[in-house]
């Protein structure tokens, strides 16, 4: 991505037993991980209830760090993109250290300023249920790595507790997420929709400086732009949309190319729509497509 161009990363980020961030999708390791295949970890196997949800399988809490450097990563969405697969077995599960170490070595090789963007992943069920404090080692991460808020960062969650902590102690800017349906896990009586209505989207200034919002959201099934920005705006609000992706599975039907779920649609065309509705970011997974799309580049 820094390679392309990008000027943020983003890693998401869950935590080992010894109290490690580390870059995963999810906390449940076996979708981005060979630990099935570990015959050593098979009693590590469980079920837990993340965020209401009933999740089994392997989890980054239940690991140490050594013992997380022992698996190899693996590509995701093998169904929709298998050309990735050649890369399963190549990698280790990097911590967030490792990441800031990347950045700043790309930093002096290109010259130019490349941010972070972390995102801090089930705070409440790793605090509530773990006695993880998932903000604390951030904090404390980044002051040891002398990453401060004069630097690129941008911190986002699903959550409002760990924004608002955040933003009593530091002076990261900070980025709350909402997705089409549900709310904030550490908040069970708030819907999402709830929090981007005028005053929801007010109060939701008094501690982020942007919403990160499902494209969903932003662009209605027409193309056309919806309140959203505007009401940002008004609050005070910049907004940043997730996630641009080049198959035609994640993609609006109209902007669909040849082939199928995994075959590359009109990502140009989706990328001007959200321009156009007044977005300021937009989190992709292919940065050279979405460089190429500002600086007008249309579809193939």
């Amino acid at each position: 991505g820094i390679d392309q161009g990008a000027d943020y990363i983003e890693p998401d980020l869950v935590v080992t037993k010894d109290g490690v961030l580390v870059a995963r999708h999810e906390n449940e390791i076996s979708g981005t991980t060979d630990v099935a295949s570990h015959e050593e970890f098979a009693s590590r196997q469980r079920s837990k209830t993340i965020d209401g949800q009933l999740v089994t399988g392997w989890f980054a809490e239940d690991f140490t760090l050594a013992e997380l450097r022992t698996l190899r990563v693996r590509e995701r969405l093998p169904g929709v993109r298998p050309q990735n697969v050649r890369y399963d077995g190549l990698w280790q599960v990097p911590t967030l250290e490792e990441v800031v170490r990347l950045v700043r070595a790309k930093e002096a090789e290109t010259g130019r300023r490349i941010g972070i963007y972390p995102e801090l992943k089930h705070p409440h069920f790793l605090l509530q249920t773990e006695g993880i404090d998932t903000v604390d080692l951030l904090l404390l991460d980044l002051k040891r790595l002398k990453v401060t808020p004069d630097d690129p960062v941008f911190i986002q969650s699903f959550e409002i507790a760990p924004l608002k902590r955040l933003k009593q102690r530091s002076g990261f800017r900070l980025v709350q997420l909402v997705a089409t349906e549900g709310g904030p896990a550490d908040e069970a009586a708030l819907t999402y929709a709830e929090m981007l209505s005028p005053t929801g989207l007010a109060a939701m200034a008094q501690y982020a400086d942007a919403v990160g919002a499902d494209m969903r959201l932003i662009l209605g099934g027409d193309g056309k732009p919806t309140a959203l920005v505007a009401n940002a705006r008004a609050a005070g609000l910049d907004v940043h949309a997730w996630t641009l992706r080049k198959e035609n599975a994640f993609l609006p039907p109209s902007l669909h190319g040849p082939g199928g779920d995994g075959a590359r649609g009109c990502i140009e065309g989706l990328f001007a729509l959200l321009a156009g509705a007044g977005v300021t970011g937009v989190f992709t997974d292919d940065p050279a497509i979405a460089i190429g799309a500002r600086d007008g580049k249309r579809c193939p």
